[in-house]
């Protein structure tokens, strides 16, 4: 059984910080790429007006997403918070306990596959 977790992250910019949010965006994709092998994908997207921030992030499994949030938390998590607000927070795949109970405190949203394919 495939064991990726994966989500997509919908984000508000607060208005005063849309100007550090490209540092932050390029800090945490640089450190996420080189510390974390089991981080699949980490695609961040902007609307225009610079009001709307998507991140899809997808993990080998639910070990390698506590790894990243234990980076996130030591490394970014106020300079995160401070730019952004979370909107909408949709996980898919097949977290763990620890997961759903850590992401869930933090109001994601779990949802169970129901049908299709990935290649």
């Amino acid at each position: 059984m495939d064991q990726s977790v994966y989500w997509n992250l919908e984000l508000h910019i607060k208005p005063e910080k849309k100007d550090t949010l490209q540092s932050l965006i390029d800090d945490m994709s640089a450190s996420t790429k080189e510390n974390e092998a089991g981080t699949l994908n980490y695609e961040w997207q902007v609307n225009e007006d610079m009001t709307e921030c998507h991140i899809f992030e997808r993990y080998t499994d639910s070990d390698a997403l506590m790894v990243h949030l234990g980076n996130f938390q030591a490394n970014f998590a106020e300079r995160f918070f401070g730019i952004l607000d979370i909107k909408r927070w949709q996980v898919y795949g097949n977290p763990n306990d620890q997961v759903k109970e850590t992401l869930g405190s933090m109001g994601a949203q779990f949802l169970g596959r129901a049908g299709g394919f990935s290649r």
